[in-house]
């Protein structure tokens, strides 16, 4: 049985993003955007603001998962933190060791941690420790920060420190988000270790989803940036309601409002060039609404000219 998660980008994954895509169907699991832990404990309301699906059960409205993602360098305030957030209601703690970001990396956190297994062994341990048994604790990595052969040892710290699965990008740090990924060390990994993995990178189309599938050998996937510039790829994937004709162009009046809902007009016209940068890559009349109010700054201006181009 196929499993598709959703990657967490940081400023896209967010709420509003989480509940669309998932109302489309297809989408097994889902996790947050991170959570950047330093030294100190968060208040209740920092959780609920990064995971608002805390207060309905730790899940979407369709139902589905989400896990709460946590990154830093320091295995006690993460700790601390994974605890909070499994009272809260948190049904799955993620534990970043990838995100490329120079400021994150800069300040002890994200990549720069695949330099020590040991380090990763130590905050995936203490986490594991501080959380109750019954909620999962997962890592997501690279294949390393600059030399993909550490991502066997990593995978075996990991697992031998209790995460319950691991999510693998297969590129290291530098390599950023250049194709290809390297879906070819999954297998190496296999090969050394037991944990479940969860294969990333380079997922665009059910062609590359196959492809994936047969070099891999995995079950489980995750998939980011193309889920923004098709948001039916989950369910194509699995088959779902082949019949429907997928326009995403009929989701963006329902998602300003509902960034809009959620925060505020001028959110609501961000997130929605945001999500229209993607969408046009695949869709020439998409193209042609993007270059038209890219420019409109004003959200008034921004909602009525969108409105007039969609009928």
């Amino acid at each position: 049985m196929v499993n598709l998660f959703l990657a967490p980008m940081e400023g896209v994954t967010d709420f509003v993003m989480r509940d669309l895509l998932t109302g489309l169907g297809g989408i097994d699991q889902c996790v947050t955007e991170f959570l950047r832990v330093t030294d100190k404990l968060y208040p209740d309301r920092v959780f609920f603001e990064n995971c608002p699906e805390l207060k309905t059960g730790s899940r979407t409205r369709a139902g589905t998962p989400v896990f709460v993602q946590l990154l830093g360098g320091h295995a006690e305030p993460l700790a601390e933190n994974a605890s909070r957030a499994a009272e809260l209601g948190a049904l799955g703690i993620d534990l970043n060791f990838g995100c490329p970001a120079k400021t994150v990396n800069r300040h002890d956190g994200g990549a720069t941690l695949l330099k020590s297994s040991n380090r990763i062994f130590d905050i995936i341990h203490t986490v594991r420790k501080k959380v109750p048994a019954h909620i999962p604790v997962t890592a997501k990595i690279r294949l390393g920060f600059d030399d993909p052969r550490v991502c066997l040892e990593n995978a075996k710290a990991a697992e031998e420190a209790g995460a319950a699965w691991l999510t693998v990008h297969c590129r290291t740090k530098t390599d950023g988000y250049k194709p290809p990924a390297y879906w070819e060390w999954i297998p190496k990994i296999k090969e050394q270790s037991r944990i479940k993995i969860i294969a990333n990178g380079e997922i665009w189309t059910v062609d590359d989803f196959k492809r994936c599938a047969q070099v891999t050998g995995c079950q489980d996937f995750m998939i980011g940036r193309a889920a923004l510039r098709n948001p039916y790829l989950f369910s194509q994937i699995k088959q779902i309601d082949q019949d429907t004709k997928y326009q995403p162009i009929r989701l963006l009046p329902g998602f300003f409002k509902a960034c809009e809902a959620y925060l505020n007009e001028d959110f609501a016209t961000a997130r929605t060039k945001q999500w229209l940068n993607q969408l046009r890559v695949t869709d020439d009349r998409i193209q042609s609404i993007f270059d038209e109010v890219k420019i409109l700054k004003k959200p008034t201006e921004f909602k009525q000219k969108l409105d007039q181009l969609l009928t």
